[in-house]
């Protein structure tokens, strides 16, 4: 019998599924010193953010030789070493199709908390305070997005910004993209200093560092706004507070961090920022794609 270890949690009905079809599911979360060992006993892993698949678990495996698959449900794959598992043999996928819709939205979301203000008067109004005159907020209508990378979770957030009225500018590594003429394509540094709201969308690599740090938050607008609901290590955390701070920036939305649960009071209690806690695929409908996407790799392989 395939066995299948689900670390990080998955959609239930996905995994009554995949038991009615022959599968054994064991759900349980291994810390990183026993996760190895334990993936001698199975065909396949799939994580989520929490579980850190590297070199010394994927050699464990590797040597027994059991394990065939990692799946991470979502998009990003930054916590596995995909090179090192490939290379041993492992094959890696994930579910960039299932949770797009859903990130986008929060990104929109936190756009409009920190137009609004509603992220820190909804705060403040459960202390007893009416700051009406104090949360004078702005319209997004009319303003410009700026998107940094375009993949479909940027594309998804494109097409409704745009349908409520932004302009929407755009840079990926890759260049211009060959099917998206309504929007416009710039260099990073134009986009920087065009853009009245400015997301990222894209991947970390440690190697890199952050993207976005104290020189790159100096190009941005004079009360410009940033979105950050890719991963945390591609904005400088300390460059963001002190660009919040002195007015360089009028707000952020956060959902991702450097440190995970985060330890950035500063950035967490800060009056300009919207913060939540890696939520962006959390919605029943982006955990019911992923689930039947993951089911889709499993039963592929295994058919």
């Amino acid at each position: 019998m395939i066995r299948v270890l689900v670390t990080d949690g998955m959609e239930k009905s996905a995994i009554e599924e995949l038991r009615a079809k022959g599968f054994e599911v064991v759900e349980h979360f291994y810390e990183p010193e026993a996760l190895g060992e334990a993936l001698k006993d199975f065909d396949v892993i799939v994580v989520r953010s929490a579980t850190k698949v590297r070199q010394p678990i994927i050699d464990i495996a590797a040597k027994a030789g059991r394990l065939k698959l990692v799946i991470r449900g979502g998009v990003g794959v930054d916590n596995i070493d995909v090179a090192y598992a490939i290379e041993k043999g492992i094959k890696v996928s994930n579910t960039p199709n299932a949770s797009s819709a859903s990130v986008a939205e929060l990104a929109l979301a936190h756009m409009f908390a920190i137009s609004r203000f509603i992220n820190i008067s909804n705060v403040s109004m459960r202390q007893g305070k009416w700051d009406k005159k104090k949360y004078e907020g702005v319209e997004i209508s009319g303003k410009t997005l700026g998107l940094v990378g375009f993949g479909r979770i940027s594309r998804e957030l494109a097409k409704k910004a745009s349908a409520l009225g932004m302009t929407v500018i755009y840079t990926d590594i890759i260049g211009k993209a060959k099917d998206c003429d309504e929007y416009e394509f710039c260099e990073l540094n134009d986009v920087l200093k065009r853009a009245d709201y400015l997301s990222l969308h894209i991947p970390f690599f440690k190697e890199q560092g952050a993207l976005i740090g104290k020189d790159q938050l100096a190009m941005m607008k004079d009360g410009s706004f940033l979105i950050n609901c890719a991963r945390g290590g591609v904005v400088d955390e300390a460059a963001l507070v002190e660009a919040l701070d002195n007015g360089k920036l009028a707000g952020a939305g956060i959902d991702v961090f450097v440190e995970e649960p985060t330890k950035n009071e500063a950035l967490v209690n800060h009056p300009k920022v919207s913060v939540t806690p890696h939520i962006g695929a959390a919605t029943k409908e982006a955990q019911t794609r992923i689930g039947s996407e993951i089911n889709s790799i499993i039963c592929d392989l295994f058919k």
